[in-house]
């Protein structure tokens, strides 16, 4: 079959991302705040620790893996003044019109459904926590970062609602089910 003897183990995908995110300023728990400020309002008994599961699963999927390293290289390439131009300009000053970047991140965020689509607008007109951070670093160019970091939380979030759905199927919530019930289970979505 043709590709196989080059295809690059997950585990080494799923290493370089979070390795990437880190050296760009990025925690798990930077962005597992925003998505408990985001659904601590909908679920009771909610805990960081649920918020940090989520994201941790949502940095395992393929789509999410490959548009951060994607848009961090992109943003670290015009650091180093290495597009053509006009595209370092445009990149380098997150150019209004250029929707480039929201693209990436949306694709992304597609597999989460309508509850993560609209949390990342949200996310991204507002630019809560983390994000704030890196769209307001002036010395930096997060022109992607901050709308990928906006995708994986607001994935993290939608996860979060469906889990909360399954849990008042079964008369639970958060509160009452403080293991981490994020995990893969026979009674529970593991599909998102």
């Amino acid at each position: 079959m043709q590709g196989k003897k080059n295809r690059v183990p997950s585990e080494a995908v799923a290493q370089a991302t979070k390795v990437a995110l880190k050296r760009r300023g990025v925690k798990v728990e930077d962005i597992a705040e925003i998505v408990y400020q985001m659904q601590l309002p909908y679920n009771d008994g909610l805990l960081m620790e649920h918020c940090i599961e989520s994201v941790e699963r949502v940095l395992r999927k393929r789509e999410v893996q490959h548009s951060v390293l994607v848009g961090i290289e992109l943003d670290e390439l015009a650091e180093k003044k290495m597009l053509s131009e006009p595209l370092q300009s445009i990149v380098e000053s997150d150019e209004g019109l250029f929707g480039v970047d929201e693209t990436l991140a949306l694709g992304a965020v597609m597999t989460y459904g309508s509850i993560a689509l609209t949390t990342f607008g949200y996310l991204d007109k507002n630019k809560v926590g983390i994000i704030k951070k890196l769209d307001t670093k002036n010395n930096c160019v997060h022109t992607f970062l901050d709308d990928l970091v906006a995708s994986i939380a607001a994935s993290a979030a939608s996860r979060i609602a469906h889990r909360m759905r399954d849990l008042e199927e079964n008369e639970e919530t958060f509160a009452n089910a403080r293991t981490l019930v994020l995990e893969s289970s026979s009674n529970l979505n593991s599909d998102i």
